[in-house]
């Protein structure tokens, strides 16, 4: 059986691919879901992964849920309502739960089509970017449902509400070059070289200190839901964890110095 993921490990990157391209990356199996969670559990618990780059095999993204499972009742759906809130909770809502704690970066490298829950996967990452070949939809309302894996929550925050709004309630497909007039992506690029710019931004972060470049995405993250005092209570504690480790120390030797840092995540 072809593994449900591929890693591939880059120094301090780890690049994780969605590797069912045959039925368009789906996302909403368990078996994929805990293949993902695994691999991201396990970057996130190794100090010497800097950063996680997430993309699909083939032409697609992802396609989100499995539209032949959810026909024949053997995905999400039930044919009892009450399982089928189950399903949703021990299964793909998962995914955005784990994505809002981990503390290493991850990059959607967004290869193709996104849809569905395969563009609310792009949008539980830290960074989008994406190749011109690149589409988006929050297209539920399509099958007569609603954003069942944490869209609602997470497509305002990128987008803002009109457009959130404008997104899911017609369910149309956008552009690479529309998804980045809306901030959903920092930048666009021709196909060949999507991996090629993600690995660039991913070796950027790479190169600094990684407990701070981690305590600084936790900052981000809990910035969209405490107010400015908590988060600043929260900067001043990780600020004193980080000027007691050896990377701070090296950062300003080498800056006085004038030459290259070599931060060992100590």
């Amino acid at each position: 059986m072809t593994d449900l993921i591929l890693e591939k490990r880059d120094g301090a990157v780890l690049t994780i691919i969605l590797n069912q391209p045959e039925r368009r990356n789906p996302v909403s199996d368990n078996a994929v879901i805990d293949a993902l969670s695994d691999a991201l559990l396990a970057a996130d618990a190794d100090i010497d992964i800097r950063c996680v780059i997430l993309t699909g095999a083939g032409h697609v993204f992802s396609s989100g849920g499995d539209l032949k499972q959810m026909k024949d009742g053997t995905g999400l759906r039930s044919d009892k309502a009450v399982q089928t809130r189950r399903n949703y909770r021990q299964g793909i809502q998962r995914l955005p739960i784990l994505f809002e704690g981990l503390d290493i970066p991850v990059i959607a490298a967004v290869n193709g089509p996104a849809i569905g829950a395969g563009c609310d996967l792009a949008l539980m990452c830290d960074i989008r970017i994406a190749s011109d070949a690149a589409k988006f939809a929050e297209s539920f309302v399509k099958l007569g449902i609603v954003p069942g894996d944490g869209g609602a929550w997470l497509l305002p925050r990128i987008v803002g509400f009109s457009r959130a709004c404008e997104m899911a309630l017609t369910g149309e497909m956008i552009d690479a070059h529309t998804a980045l007039s809306h901030g959903l992506v920092s930048h666009v690029t021709a196909a060949e070289d999507l991996l090629l710019k993600a690995q660039e931004i991913a070796a950027k972060i790479a190169a600094n200190p990684p407990h701070a470049v981690r305590m600084t995405k936790r900052l981000l993250r809990s910035a969209g839901r405490t107010d400015l005092a908590t988060n600043l209570e929260m900067a001043a504690a990780m600020q004193s964890l980080a000027h007691a480790t050896k990377d701070n120390a090296e950062a300003i030797d080498a800056f006085l110095e004038k030459r290259d840092p070599k931060f060992t995540g100590e």
